[in-house]
C-alpha cells in the first residue's frame, strides 16, 4: 500500500463570507493532529478549483478523501468522481467535515457542523456505505449532451430562485440562516409560478407549478423522506398556495412535515422527465446550474458511490 493510500487528501473549502476561515481550519487541524490522523491538505481558492484539486487527490493515489465543505463542495468531488473510471472510482472513499452554507447531506448523516471531534472520529472508524446518486441528463445551449449529478437534491423553479438569493445576501459576517429569511419572504410575495410539463411515473402535470424538488436525500426539507440508499427519488411538486397557507408551510417546512400540505404533491419514482419548465432556474446541491435546453432526464444511480457515514 502506498503512502497516499494511508493518508488521506482532504481538501478545505473556506466558507463563503466568513469572517475568520483560518480560524475554522486550525480547529480541524488542531483536532486531526491530537488523533494522529496522516493527510495531506490543500485549499481550494474558489468554487471552480474545487474538481481540479479532486482530480490531483484521484490522480496521485488517495483512497480516501475528505471535503471540508458544504454539499456544493461535495457536488463538485461526486461528479469529479463519477468522470474516473469505475475500478478507480469503487477503490476510493468520499468524506465530509461540514463547512458550508448548505450541508444538508451531512446532516443527513447526523453529521454536524459544530461537533468537528466526532466527526473525525467518524472518518477514523472508516464505516462506507455505498450510496445512490440523482442524475439528470440534458442538452446545454451548444446542443452537446451532458450529465450532472447530485447526492442531496436538484431544485427546480422557486427554491432555486430562493438559494440564488440566499447566496447574494450572505453578508461578510456570515449571517447565513439569517440571510434565508429575507430571500425566502421577498420570492413568497413575488408569487413566482412557472408553466411545467413534467412526466413522473404514469402522472403528467401540465400546469403552473411555484417549485419542484427531486430528492435523492432530505431536499432542504421539501423531501423528508427520501434517503440515498434504496434506487428511488423523491418528488414534492408544489403548486402556489394562497397567503394563509404560505405561513402553514414555512411551518410545516421546518417540522419536517411539508408532504403534509395541500399544495405539495409527492411522488416516489426512479425517473422525471421535465419537458417544460419555462423560465425556471435549476439548482442543484445548493449551486445554481446552467439551464438546460429544451426538455430533461433525472434518474437514479443505485448505490454508485463510497460513502463515510457514522
Amino acid at each position: 500500500m502506498s503512502a497516499q493510500e494511508k493518508k488521506w487528501g482532504i481538501i478545505y473549502c473556506p466558507k463563503s463570507g466568513s469572517l475568520r476561515p483560518k480560524s475554522r481550519w486550525q480547529k480541524i487541524e488542531k483536532c486531526l493532529s491530537d488523533k494522529g490522523v496522516s493527510y495531506d491538505f490543500v485549499q481550494s481558492e474558489n468554487s471552480s478549483s474545487v474538481e481540479r484539486l479532486v482530480k490531483m487527490m484521484i490522480n496521485n493515489g488517495y483512497t480516501t478523501i475528505v471535503m471540508v465543505g458544504g454539499d456544493s463542495a461535495l457536488n463538485e468531488a461526486v461528479n469529479c468522481l463519477m468522470q474516473t473510471e469505475k475500478k478507480v472510482r469503487d477503490e476510493i472513499a468520499l468524506g465530509v467535515i461540514p463547512n458550508g452554507l448548505m450541508n444538508d447531506f451531512a446532516k443527513f448523516w447526523d453529521i454536524r457542523e459544530s461537533d468537528i471531534e466526532r466527526t473525525i472520529d467518524i472518518l477514523i472508524q472508516h464505516r462506507v456505505r455505498r450510496v445512490d446518486l440523482g442524475c439528470i441528463r440534458y442538452n446545454n445551449k451548444n446542443g452537446e449532451r451532458c450529465r450532472r449529478y447530485f447526492l442531496n437534491c436538484m431544485n427546480i423553479g422557486l427554491v432555486a430562485s430562493v438559494i440564488q438569493q440566499r447566496r447574494r445576501s450572505s453578508g461578510p459576517f456570515g449571517w447565513r440562516k439569517l440571510a434565508f429569511i429575507p430571500s425566502s419572504l421577498l420570492m413568497i410575495f413575488q408569487r413566482l409560478e412557472y408553466k411545467m410539463k413534467l412526466r413522473i411515473n404514469t402522472d403528467v402535470i401540465d400546469r403552473k407549478v411555484m417549485t419542484v424538488c427531486i430528492g435523492n436525500a432530505q431536499g432542504y426539507g421539501f423531501t423528508p423522506s427520501a434517503v440515498p440508499y434504496n434506487g428511488l427519488l423523491d418528488v414534492s411538486v408544489v403548486y402556489h398556495p394562497e397567503v394563509a397557507q404560505l405561513i402553514e408551510g414555512f411551518y410545516l417546512l421546518y417540522s419536517g412535515k411539508i408532504l403534509n400540505h395541500k399544495s405539495v404533491h409527492p411522488y416516489r419514482t426512479r425517473e422525471v422527465t421535465v419537458e417544460k419548465a419555462e423560465r425556471a432556474l435549476i439548482g442543484i446541491d445548493g449551486r445554481l446550474m446552467n439551464t438546460p435546453v429544451g426538455p430533461f432526464k433525472v434518474t437514479v444511480e443505485q448505490e454508485i458511490l463510497n460513502f463515510i457515514i457514522p
